[in-house]
């Protein structure tokens, strides 16, 4: 059993870098930056709290690679150099309390707003978005805008790297672009870049592999995948999903990050058989590190998944509701309390007017007042 172990080192076995315990606080869209994407001080202030109370990682919403990847108002942007001021004290301030300092970076393809974008948005195949409240009219990405956000990957790796952060975190999960591109639901393409699960990897791969080949060895590139299909994110197998793992795995990817909404579940296409989904993982790839998220709420939970198979876990709604979250699940084992949570308190744990109305969109997080 992992007793104790939630809060020994960790080290990242191809980077040298070292966490303090085996907790990371969970990439979460906050709506806390400026329009022009360069860091608000709400959003340094929620990050920087979450170092101070010894979150052993802390990884940042996600942050767009590209001007017409904005995904939503609020977002941390990473595509250009006038963010670098920002990103820089970010990452010096994470890291002066001990943490590493990851920065994740994405496009959001067909879920970036034309309103945001100021132009159609765009996918690895043409569609109209499902689940939209209003018909979204998808356009298909052509080879220049392959190209074009492949280098708008590397750029924005490179700009982190020069920020001064432990590394960067590719968000292949929950419907964004890379999520795009693997997904049989949305890439219908008849080239290279669709069809076969070979093509439908490329992207991600190639922009794993580039990115690799000029960062330093010491500087931390992971990927977050959505294992299986969960909302109206669809079109992942799983196992493709484990496959992929340990091709990521042989391109050089510095950890796994796991997205299944739910920890410690069963996949959903063995949900009779006696394997968590994290341990499909941790056999198909037993050098490279795991992160997994989703539920973990309480020590046990924490200590469950690293039984299971991970490494790390990733800390998200706990991480919200509670700055100290680390200290209070270490001293005496102490149980935190759940949703809902007034106002007050939210604003007690250093979430912004806007961070608490986004959070109101989480059915019972937030009490009515």
């Amino acid at each position: 059993m992992s007793q104790n172990k939630l809060f020994t080192p960790f080290t990242f076995p191809s980077s040298g870098k070292t966490m303090p315990n085996r907790i990371a606080l969970a990439p979460m869209t906050n709506l806390q930056s400026n329009e022009d994407g360069t860091l608000g001080d709400d959003e340094y202030n929620w990050l920087l709290s979450r170092a101070k109370q010894n979150f052993g990682m802390i990884i940042t919403c996600a942050a767009n690679v590209s001007a017409d990847g904005q995904g939503w108002k609020g977002e941390l942007g990473i595509y250009d150099n006038k963010h670098l001021e920002g990103l820089t004290r970010l990452a010096e301030d994470i890291k002066q309390y001990g943490s590493l300092a990851v920065v994740q970076i994405f496009h959001g393809g067909a879920r970036s707003p034309e309103s945001l974008i100021g132009t159609q948005p765009w996918s690895a195949s043409a569609h109209t978005m499902p689940y939209a409240k209003v018909p979204v009219e998808v356009r298909a990405a052509t080879l220049e805008d392959i190209n074009r956000v492949t280098e708008d990957f590397i750029a924005a790796a490179k700009r982190a790297e020069q920020a001064g952060f432990d590394g960067v975190e590719l968000h292949g999960a929950h419907g964004y672009l890379l999520h795009q591109f693997l997904s049989t639901a949305t890439n219908k393409r008849a080239d290279e870049w669709g069809g076969s699960f070979e093509n439908r990897s490329r992207m991600l791969r190639t922009i794993l592999q580039q990115i690799k080949a000029v960062v330093k060895k010491d500087f931390l590139v992971g990927v977050r995948l959505s294992p299986e299909d969960k909302y109206s994110f669809e079109g992942i197998d799983f196992d493709e999903s484990v496959t992929l793992a340990t091709l990521l795995a042989q391109d050089g990817v510095d950890y796994i990050h796991l997205s299944p909404w739910e920890a410690a579940k069963k996949p959903e296409k063995y949900a009779t058989g006696d394997k968590a989904l994290i341990t499909y993982f941790r056999y198909a790839i037993p050098e490279t590190p795991i992160i997994v998220a989703g539920k973990i709420w309480n020590r046990a939970d924490a200590e469950q998944v690293i039984d299971l198979g991970a490494d790390i876990a990733a800390v998200g709604m706990a991480a919200i509701a509670h700055a100290n979250w680390p200290a209070q699940v270490k001293e005496n084992n102490t149980e935190p309390s759940r949703q809902p949570f007034t106002v007050e308190h939210l604003r007690e744990q250093g979430l912004s007017p806007a961070f608490i109305e986004y959070m109101k969109r989480w059915k019972g997080f937030v009490a009515e007042s």
